[in-house]
């Protein structure tokens, strides 16, 4: 049996992300369909909110097909979906199809081209697990670097219906075409020259554990809720970054997409960098590092008053949130191993569909409220707090059981 280069499909998977990371980049559509519609920000930001939340459920169900499936056709499948969301929210006549199209069908193709790629290249990296769950997930990151310009270009020149409809043909055409070059790694596989670690981790008793028995641990609850944290400042910030800036800062809609570029970049690069970090420096130490940065740059956005810094807190947010999606994969696949990757990961990514579900929520129904965001900014700050107690608890968990591993 010929073993595809891991490089070509870690890349082919980045390909496929990109697409799907185009989620990203909704902040650009939030006003245009505002303004052609006559929507309210809450109801249009629930497309978005429907989209993300979607995403978990289809993981899991993707990570139940990877069983009896290749995943190869489970990719085609998810991007067609994707793309044909995306393709037929072009036809929107009322926000009810919105949430139909852009919501519903292209959150399930998100969720399962995603929950294919991710544990699928972890898999391929034993030994280099954060930094490949960091490469992929900023893959997915990167997607709304590449399409939030694209699409405010569109958008301005086609309208907000053609932009959509022009977009689902090119993701289907291109998620087809990464297809090909993915397959999944031999049962077992090891680099050449890499060998295992000789002296088990303290999580490796728990490694291969079955989803049922997973879910019956107290250890994934606690990761579970931390992940959760993690992940609603970003998804709070992601999703209103453009309104924001131009009710807070006074920019235009064309320099708020520069922002949302600008912050689309530091979500991908906080992938990558934080998934290599968390290599070295281990993995909750370095979520304590990314608690720490969102709360500080939350405090810092709630006092913005001109663009830089606007932009550092934007950005510093954005660069913990994309390590919290790429050192996750990594975290699920060291304490309860890769057998079940593909679905463990998935109901542990269900953290991020409660995220994605309550962030952008909490910030719209505040703004809606009181006509501005900050009450939402402290929200979360505040969230962080409790994220840096249960890792703190966490690791004194893990070290109480490597003491009692070593007496015996």
């Amino acid at each position: 049996m010929r073993i595809r280069n891991r490089w070509v499909v870690l890349s082919a998977c980045v390909l496929a992300n990109l697409c799907i990371g185009s989620a990203y980049a909704w902040s650009v559509f939030q006003n245009p369909l505002i303004d052609a519609y006559g929507f309210t920000t809450s109801q249009t930001s629930l497309a978005y909110t429907i989209s993300l939340s979607i995403t978990p459920f289809a993981m899991v169900l993707s990570g139940r097909l990877q069983s009896k499936f290749s995943i190869r056709p489970l990719i085609i499948l998810g991007g067609t979906a994707f793309g044909a969301g995306i393709f037929l929210a072009g036809f929107t006549t009322g926000i009810a199809m919105l949430y139909l199209t852009y919501g519903v069908l292209g959150g399930a193709g998100i969720g399962t081209v995603y929950g294919c790629t991710v544990p699928n290249s972890v898999k391929w990296f034993p030994d280099k697990r954060g930094l490949a769950g960091g490469i992929i997930a900023g893959g997915f990151g990167f997607g709304a670097v590449l399409f939030a310009p694209v699409s405010a270009n569109l958008v301005s020149s086609i309208g907000i219906l053609a932009t959509f409809q022009t977009l689902g043909i090119a993701y289907v055409a291109i998620i087809a075409f990464a297809s090909m070059l993915i397959s999944a790694p031999p049962a077992g596989y090891q680099p050449e020259g890499w060998n295992p670690p000789s002296a088990p981790e303290a999580e490796k008793p728990g490694a291969n554990l079955s989803t049922g028995k997973m879910m019956k641990t107290a250890k994934f609850w606690i990761l579970w809720v931390m992940y959760t944290i993690g992940c609603t400042a970003g998804l709070m910030i992601i999703g209103h970054a453009s309104p924001i800036g131009q009710e807070r800062i006074g920019i235009t809609p064309a320099v708020a997409a520069v922002a949302i570029v600008l912050l689309s970049l530091a979500n991908t690069f906080g992938r990558m960098f934080w998934g290599a970090i968390s290599d070295k420096l281990g993995r909750y130490l370095t979520l304590i590092v990314m608690y720490i940065m969102t709360g500080a740059m939350l405090l810092l956005l709630n006092v913005a008053d001109s663009y830089p810094v606007f932009i550092v807190s934007v950005m510093g947010i954005a660069l913990s949130f994309g390590g919290f999606l790429g050192i996750f994969p990594s975290i699920t696949a060291d304490n309860f191993g890769t057998q079940h990757l593909g679905i463990n990961y998935g109901v542990m990514f269900t953290a991020y569909g409660l995220a994605a579900f309550v962030g952008p929520r909490i910030a719209a129904a505040i703004r809606e409220s009181s006509g501005d965001y900050s009450l939402a900014f402290i929200i979360a700050s505040c969230m962080g707090i409790a994220g840096i107690i249960l890792t703190v608890a966490t690791i004194i968990s893990r070290k109480s059981i490597v003491s009692k591993t070593a007496q015996m």
